[in-house]
């Protein structure tokens, strides 16, 4: 089976209002945000954020915490696997163990060793309301510190992985727009940037698309 590899230059809002088309298909949604985004998880508050902060705040429809996207600094790719397919998996904890796989691949590709999540949801003192804080399935990891985030959208047709991985972690720039007390050294080693171009990674994961 094929994949549909579309990129689309949009607003963040504009990104996650994108629906699923029927019938489902296999595909791949790179996205060329046009501003840097505040995305805050489905369930999050919106007490979260700062007021009067000079950035967009969008919300997901999918779960975790706040994350920053920045042009250039996040490779943000959506992956649709519709019901029934070959990678369609029922539990939602074991769902996304293929996609981590491969983003680990295109990693290693890139001469970067990267680890596969594949336990249950780790929660940290952060992450309700910092996603890179705690660490889901099938979520990477470079030496003990989270690279690629990974949430899920489900419906009855199809699942949208939402996949971030970090080209740069900046802590301090996240943390100016949420209202949670905690210092940024905290969380500087909770995560880190992948080490490679965000163009190479992205290359290396199409190639490695099952």
């Amino acid at each position: 089976m094929s994949w549909r590899v579309e990129r689309r230059s949009l607003s963040a809002a504009q990104f996650h209002a994108l629906e699923i088309p029927e019938p489902a298909e296999r595909a791949v949604w790179v996205a060329d945000p046009t501003a840097p985004a505040l995305v805050l998880g489905s369930a999050q508050p919106d007490a979260d954020v700062r007021r009067g902060i000079a950035i967009d705040v969008v919300r997901r429809r999918s779960g975790g915490g706040a994350v920053l996207v920045s042009p250039r600094e996040v490779l943000w790719i959506d992956v649709i696997v519709p019901a029934g397919d070959p990678l369609w998996d029922d539990d939602v904890g074991r769902a996304s163990h293929w996609l981590g796989g491969v983003w680990a691949a295109a990693l290693a590709e890139l001469a970067v060793e990267a680890e596969v999540h594949r336990g249950p949801l780790v929660r940290a003192a952060w992450s309700a309301a910092v996603c890179f804080a705690g660490l889901g399935p099938g979520e990477v990891t470079v030496d003990g510190r989270k690279v690629v985030g990974i949430s899920q959208r489900r419906t009855r047709s199809a699942a949208r992985f939402q996949c971030a991985a970090l080209g740069h972690w900046d802590p301090g720039a996240l943390l100016a727009l949420l209202t949670i007390d905690t210092p940024v050294a905290e969380l500087e080693p909770i995560a880190a940037g992948a080490g490679v171009p965000l163009g190479h990674l992205l290359a290396a994961f199409l190639r490695h698309l099952p």
